[in-house]
């Protein structure tokens, strides 16, 4: 008889990059939104009915098994088990994404276009970043109002951060292209009116960099306030045998901190590599006769960027985080102490 599959784990190796990059490219996978209400009922069916039986279905095998459990794990929260909303998903990053970093880089030019995309794109990672958070307290009725007013407040502070930041680099942009290339003129209010219509005149290399910055400044500005609330409550932590310990407020630190830097790795390729071969093709004159083939030809470079960037840069930490008992608060550490005296580290779910 074969060996019971452990399906509370993953199917690869997560202590090793590769182990994860596997494990992400299948829970990431952008087929999986298409998955219907009835399919996903299907999935949970059988993989809560194996993790009680320990029974292979009839008509599964090993592949099929982790194919069904990967499309539950997808669209329901590792913590609480609750379906999770379809575009918050992981699935949906990359048809998202390639959309949405699309018209950033392309649509730049004006103050009118960064505004719209950049808080367009700030809600879209305010939706991923409250789905995908960690820990599994409850709201109470006594709590709702308050919770409402600071999502709200998150939300507000995480838009307004990125688009402070991608105008304020804007700026920069067009004074730097002054510095490079004075105004041929002793009169100041051309050097101001030069300085507020140079848009036109900004190397489109330099520009279409500026939503690319932004997106860092305000990652690190929207994931910690979409998640504030673990920040005040703290993440639920684990002992090694998967006892909850508590809420640790050092746990949700490091795991925001650490999701915010591979959300940046993330944005990467997309929005720096594709600025860069379009100003080569550009340059290149491969537009010259089809004008039209810019969108068309960054949409495909962005789309083929974050579907690898996505799994890859999940993979960079594991999700299953783990944090020295040193490193907890002190009545979390007399917790440890007392009931698990040899152990070194805790356990928590970072996010994604």
């Amino acid at each position: 008889m074969s060996k019971p599959i452990d399906l509370n784990g993953s199917r690869y190796d997560q202590d090793t990059y590769i182990g994860r990059a596997k494990h992400f490219f299948m829970l990431t996978n952008p087929m999986n939104i298409f998955a219907t209400a009835e399919q996903l009922q299907e999935a949970k069916k059988i993989v809560e009915t194996y993790q009680y039986s320990k029974r292979m279905p009839e008509g599964y095998n090993e592949d099929k098994l982790w194919s069904m459990k990967y499309l539950y794990d997808s669209a329901h929260h590792p913590d609480t088990g609750d379906k999770m909303f379809v575009l918050g998903r992981m699935a949906a990053q990359a048809p998202m994404n390639t959309l949405i970093t699309g018209c950033m880089i392309t649509f730049y030019k004006t103050t009118a276009s960064t505004v719209f995309w950049q808080w367009f794109n700030q809600t879209f990672n305010a939706v991923v970043n409250y789905t995908n958070r960690s820990g599994t307290t409850p709201i109470s009725k006594s709590d709702f109002t308050f919770h409402s007013r600071q999502l709200l407040a998150s939300y507000c502070c995480a838009c307004g951060g990125a688009l402070g930041t991608a105008l304020f680099l804007n700026s920069k942009v067009k004074i730097l292209v002054l510095i490079v290339h004075p105004v041929p003129s002793s009169d100041c209010r051309w050097l101001y009116f030069y300085l507020f219509c140079s848009g036109q005149h900004m190397k489109p290399v330099y520009a279409s960099m500026v939503p690319f910055a932004a997106v860092c400044g305000a990652n690190f500005i929207n994931i910690p306030m979409m998640r504030s609330n673990e920040l005040i409550h703290g993440a639920t932590v684990f002992a090694p045998d998967g006892t909850k310990i508590g809420e640790s407020k050092n746990a949700a630190r490091l795991g925001i901190f650490l999701v915010c830097v591979s959300r940046c790795f993330m944005a990467v390729p997309g929005m720096t590599l594709t600025p860069l071969a379009t100003n080569y093709a550009r340059r290149r004159g491969l537009f010259c006769n089809y004008p039209n083939g810019v969108l068309p030809f960054q949409l495909g470079l962005v789309g083929l960027c974050v579907l690898i960037a996505t799994p890859l840069c999940c993979a960079l930490f594991k999700q299953k985080a783990t944090l020295s008992v040193t490193s907890l608060e002190p009545e979390l550490q007399a917790i440890m102490k007392k009931r698990y005296p040899k152990a070194e580290t805790v356990y928590f779910n970072k996010g994604l």
